[in-house]
């Protein structure tokens, strides 16, 4: 079992590995990063504004936008995100039934 879970750490060198390989994931259409771009220059924005002489309604305000604008740039991204606990369950879970 060491031997095979040596042989998977090995870095293995190709030809193939300059060549880009094609991804799963579609590529963003236009109106998609330029909505994204919008969407990050507003948080770079938020960011830069002097909070101190806002009150506390303009502040939660604020704080309402910044959560849907991030949740906003996740639905774009679309993607799939795993934590380090979760990856090293996987493998853990792998090696057990393999």
């Amino acid at each position: 079992m060491a031997a095979c879970l040596s042989f998977t750490f090995l870095p293995i060198h190709s030809n193939a590995a300059s060549v880009a390989e094609p991804t799963s994931l579609p590529a963003p259409t236009p109106a998609e990063s330029a909505e994204a771009k919008t969407l990050l220059l507003r948080l770079d924005e938020i960011k830069a504004t002097d909070k101190s002489k806002l009150n506390s309604e303009e502040k939660k305000d604020l704080r309402k936008e910044v959560k849907s604008i991030k949740k906003n740039l996740r639905a774009i991204g679309s993607g799939v995100y795993l934590s380090g606990a979760a990856i090293i369950l996987i493998v853990v879970l792998l090696i057990v039934l393999l």
